[in-house]
């Protein structure tokens, strides 16, 4: 392999970054985890400070390797570190937070040339309890940002779910190159383009 294959996972505290890469990771997540001292943010016991990392096959037997950012804004400078070469982005919302269409602006913000580029999609998490904001709420708000990105529900402790926001994100990607140089064999049997499950 002649370059790193990497994606990010990006978004608040709890809103389910090291969920995410646990739940498709085919290694067991190298994790930062470190005692929570900021409860008005998310009363969690533990959050993570640097990454995480987690790894994925892809069909052409490539790694994609997953790295997970702190949540956090005070950790922010590690976002850019993360991002850096990453592939794409997957931006976790969780709808249960205050504001969490302001989430999505800090976060799509952060990573907005991932964005830009069409490397990037919105995973909302918890609209089974907290329906509001909709989805459409989402998206009118992506269009004042004048960000065109995907959006969708995503329960992050269903490996399923995850497969689908990465399968997108992979079809997005592939769209932008169109070169078909990321899996080229699309898996559709198998649930994720050029991921080997």
């Amino acid at each position: 392999m002649s370059e790193e294959l990497k994606l990010v996972f990006a978004g608040s505290m709890g809103a389910g970054k090291t969920t995410a890469i646990r739940a498709i990771s085919e290694i067991a997540p190298i994790t930062t985890e470190a005692s929570n001292t900021d409860h008005t943010e998310f009363d969690k016991e533990e959050t993570t400070v640097a990454m995480d990392y987690g790894e994925i096959t892809l069909a052409t037997g490539e790694k994609l390797r997953l790295y997970g950012t702190p949540g956090q804004a005070r950790f922010g400078f590690m976002w850019p570190i993360l991002a850096a070469g990453a592939l794409g982005a997957i931006i976790l919302i969780d709808n249960s937070r205050p504001d969490p269409l302001a989430d999505l602006e800090v976060y799509l913000g952060a990573f907005r040339p991932l964005a830009d580029a069409g490397a990037a999609v919105v995973g909302v998490g918890r609209m089974d309890r907290y329906p509001q904001p909709s989805l459409e709420a989402y998206a009118e708000r992506l269009g004042e940002l004048d960000i065109v990105v995907p959006v969708m529900p995503t329960d992050v402790r269903r490996r399923d779910d995850v497969l689908e926001v990465l399968e997108v994100l992979l079809q997005q990607i592939e769209a932008t190159c169109g070169d078909g140089t990321i899996g080229e064999d699309t898996g559709a049997d198998r649930g994720a383009p050029g991921v080997v499950l």
